[in-house]
């Protein structure tokens, strides 16, 4: 890499990724019609296909089964555009449980009560005194 004042492109002048971002809306539609124009590109010949196989073999089999085959190719053509890209694998996973700050169903605070007494608990004394024999 050459020592310039550019050191965001390499030696060949192209730019450095430096983000793991994904790519732009844009450029995945893009592929996604691409990949939907390919398989729609494949259903034309196949009927094409199946007119002149029945023109040759005078054989409604042969055409039968190729239109059979190239009827679910626009279905097969959407699922395929409408697929969003595989996630990586050190992609992380965005929804994150977090404790709740606010109860679902809030209740006041109550204090504790000595065994006992019936009186409430002091806040300074622990468990230790009701432990010990009297």
């Amino acid at each position: 890499m050459k020592h310039s004042h550019e050191l965001s492109f390499d030696d060949e002048g192209r730019p450095i990724l430096i983000t793991a971002a994904a790519l732009p809306y844009e450029e995945e539609q893009r592929q996604r019609v691409r990949k939907y124009l390919t398989l729609m590109t494949i259903r034309i010949p196949a009927l094409i296909l199946a007119a002149v196989a029945y023109g040759i073999w005078h054989n409604g089999l042969i055409s039968l089964l190729i239109v059979a085959a190239s009827v679910p190719l626009p279905w097969i053509a959407v699922l395929i555009a409408n697929d969003r890209p595989p996630r990586r694998a050190e992609e992380p996973r965005r929804f994150q449980k977090t404790q709740r700050s606010t109860p679902l169903f809030p209740t006041a605070k109550r204090a504790e009560l000595e065994p006992g007494t019936g009186f409430p608990r002091q806040s300074g004394r622990s468990n230790q005194a009701e432990s010990e024999p009297n």
